[in-house]
């Protein structure tokens, strides 16, 4: 009897387009079954805490949390150069300075929740929603910041907010690491043969949807907030890349990195992001 696998991915493109393969099994399986759920991803950071999934997309800043039994997979990660979340003002040229303000983050175990701590920590009041209710409420004055992900760094200036940083591009500065956004991860209860065979059906869902890009819009479009297929590929060059396929050493790197500066500043409890081998 095949073992199936809890598998939870977010609806963000750049998973639609990675998973469409595994998603519609025009790729092998190999022996296994999936059920898949796909989710916001603070929604799969909550979930794989609570044991939710056997493997799961996170951000790598709830991964963290995960870490004593969990493994990050080699392939499905966001990862690289140029790919951070943006801090966005209601008002253009203002700074967060005082907790009078407010600042809306996409989820406490987000990697963008964690930015805003590690680079400007002790300012404003933050508050955790949905990512697409930032930028609304930034326009409609509800909040002063919003640390922005997703599509919507692509379409900021269309709803008339002020930019104060490229979070990504200071992780890039201080670190000289790319920035690891949120990988896989798979339960360590898992056999370690299942992990590995789980591995190579992400791998080769990856490889597919390389292989013949434009065959993955419709599963794109499905979950996508903004439905432009130019925005939707736009994601993809951004965040899908050699990292996606394979972490390697420098996407190592950049995990132990992270884990020594989410653990300077009390987050992360010293816990250290372990790739799957």
């Amino acid at each position: 009897m095949s073992r199936t696998i809890r598998l939870g991915i977010s609806t963000c493109p750049n998973d639609t387009f990675a998973f469409h393969g595994l998603l519609t099994r025009a790729v092998d399986w190999r022996g296994l079954q999936f059920e898949v759920e796909l989710l916001d991803i603070e929604q799969l950071n909550e979930r794989l805490l609570d044991d939710g999934f056997d493997v799961g997309k996170t951000s790598f800043h709830a991964a963290l949390h995960l870490a004593d039994d969990h493994v990050v997979l080699p392939s499905g990660s966001a990862l690289g150069f140029g790919v951070g979340p943006l801090l966005l003002s209601a008002a253009p040229g203002s700074r967060p300075e005082h907790a009078g303000q407010l600042t809306l983050c996409p989820g406490r175990h987000t990697t963008a929740a964690l930015l805003f701590a590690l680079f400007h920590p002790h300012t404003t009041r933050v508050e955790h929603v949905i990512f697409s209710e930032i930028m609304p409420r930034l326009e409609a004055r509800e909040a002063d910041f919003g640390v922005c992900i997703h599509e919507g760094r692509f379409t900021w200036q269309e709803h008339g907010l002020g930019f104060v940083e490229d979070l990504g591009t200071r992780w890039e500065k201080e670190t000289g690491c790319p920035l690891p956004l949120g990988g896989i991860v798979a339960s360590s209860r898992l056999p370690h043969e299942t992990i590995q065979t789980v591995q190579q059906v992400i791998h080769d869902s990856l490889r597919f949807a390389l292989a013949d890009r434009q065959a993955a819009l419709p599963t794109m479009r499905r979950y996508a907030q903004e439905f432009d297929d130019h925005v939707l590929m736009q994601h993809v060059d951004l965040y899908v890349n050699e990292w996606t396929l394979d972490l390697g050493v420098e996407g190592a790197r950049a995990l132990d990195e992270l884990s020594a500066r989410a653990a300077s500043i009390g987050l992360g409890t010293g816990r250290r992001l372990r790739v799957f081998a």
